[in-house]
């Protein structure tokens, strides 16, 4: 962890504490490591998971009852992961700091058609909240373990055990989809004994075959994000490390075996054929209880098409009658509706028509009487032609002092024109009496004291 920031944000993870301030104390009482910090939190429990320890049963265990990872009991010793992450809450309210009642483990939801949940942090799967943010999103996680793959075939070579390149629920359902165990390996690139084990086990031709003909593989380096938190979540103490799990019921995962330290291709094979060989009653039990499942979904589904071909049968002249009925139906209404439509569309249209034209009509009544009567020539009076599109010409007298919008009024009564928008232009020089024109007189527009215009469409 680069910052106090980070390694605070990732103690929460972890542990599962909410509270910062409380977080910010532990750390700080370790000198702010946070291995040390995480490590004292579980610190209660003196006993540690062996390099064989045997494999999962059912979880008759009533303290792990509720964790997401499921192990076999150790003798008489309860294994040490559980206890650990059984007990991390009451450590925590013995040390006299006041937290909230939580419960820590390794909760993983497994959800059938989800692709790659990240890791949730540790904690009693029921004690997780819905709205928790994954721990690494899938895009990180799938990054991680290509980068991983790719980096262990260029140090130690093709023959190898087949790691998925994919985040590590992806891994677990994809075993889970073809009936293997998911064998992991936690890689540590600094441990002395790390380049020894992968040349001469991991990549050792008997061992590498058998794994990928019986397991699913995934691997991820402790240095990257989801192969710290797995180290972390399977209380790897020792390097390297390997462990064999499988999905469990319940959206749980049962941890059937870890190997810690060094191990000879021999003696990693033999651990793991035992490992199979006790597990291959549950895998055959799922592949052929899978199986009846689809067998069964096959029957029903042909036994549903064979009753649905028959009952298709029975109905179909009567559909084909109801259907040609309705169709003859449709017609008449469709003929009915796009008469009545045109009747209705010509009788609007005659409609909008006289009521323009009335309109019209009447605009060009109001616009005459508001000219008023012509005045007799004299000084202030400006003669003034107009020419239409269509070479007519109509002449008038205007007061000097009467405006612009006064000539197109006087236009618009004269109704020459079948268009509605036009500009009124005079010529040498050309000028267009637009808008901006329309308050002036036609002294101040230097048309008086007489004046030749033309109509020109604005169309």
């Amino acid at each position: 962890m680069g910052d106090v920031a980070d390694k605070l944000a990732y103690f929460q993870a972890i542990t599962g504490i909410e509270d910062p301030d409380l977080c910010t104390e532990i750390l700080s009482a370790h000198g702010w490591d946070l291995e040390q910090a995480i490590s004292s939190m579980t610190s209660t429990d003196n006993h540690r998971p062996t390099a064989a320890s045997g494999s999962a049963t059912a979880n008759t265990n009533p303290e792990t009852e509720d964790t997401g990872l499921v192990l076999a009991a150790n003798g008489n010793q309860p294994p040490g992961v559980v206890w650990k992450l059984v007990k991390l809450p009451f450590s925590i309210i013995s040390g006299g700091l006041g937290l909230i009642s939580g419960a820590v483990g390794l909760g993983i939801w497994v959800a059938s058609g989800v692709l790659s949940y990240s890791l949730s942090m540790i904690g009693l799967n029921n004690s997780v909240r819905s709205g928790t943010t994954p721990l690494v999103s899938v895009s990180q996680s799938t990054s991680e373990a290509v980068d991983f793959v790719s980096s262990f075939e260029r140090d130690y070579g093709r023959i190898r055990p087949n790691f998925v390149a994919e985040g590590f629920m992806d891994a677990l359902q994809r075993s889970r989809h073809e009936y293997k165990l998911l064998f992991v390996y936690l890689h540590s690139p600094e441990h002395p004994d790390t380049p020894a084990f992968c040349a001469r086990t991991l990549c050792n031709e008997t061992l590498a075959a058998f794994v990928n003909e019986n397991f699913v593989s995934w691997g991820g380096s402790v240095k990257a994000s989801e192969g710290f938190k797995m180290s972390n979540s399977l209380k790897a103490s020792r390097f390297p490390f390997c462990a064999v799990v499988m999905a469990a019921t319940n959206q749980r995962i049962a941890l059937l075996q870890q190997v810690e330290g060094p191990k000879s291709p021999e003696e990693l094979l033999s651990i793991l054929q035992r490992v199979l060989e006790e597990s291959a009653p549950v895998l055959v039990s799922s592949r052929l209880e899978a199986e009846e499942r689809r067998n069964n979904t096959r029957l029903r589904e042909e036994q549903d098409a064979a009753y649905r071909a028959a009952l298709e049968a029975d109905q179909a002249r009567e559909r084909q009658r109801k259907e040609e009925q309705e169709r003859l139906e449709r017609e008449a209404t469709e003929a009915e509706r796009k008469r009545k439509e045109e009747e209705e569309a010509q009788e609007r249209a005659a409609r909008e028509a006289a009521e323009k034209k009335a309109a019209i009509a009447k605009m060009r009544e109001e616009k005459a009487a508001s000219l008023g009567a012509e005045p007799a020539k004299g000084p202030d009076v400006t003669q003034v032609l107009v020419r239409f599109p269509n070479g007519e010409r109509k002449e008038r007298r205007f007061h000097s002092t009467a405006t612009i919008q006064t000539l197109y009024d006087y236009v618009d009564s004269l109704g020459c024109l079948e268009v509605e928008s036009y500009s009124l232009v005079s010529n040498f020089p050309r000028t267009v009496y637009g808008p901006d024109k329309l308050s002036l007189s036609l002294k101040e527009a230097k048309l008086h004291p007489q004046a030749s215009l033309f109509v020109e469409s604005n169309s």
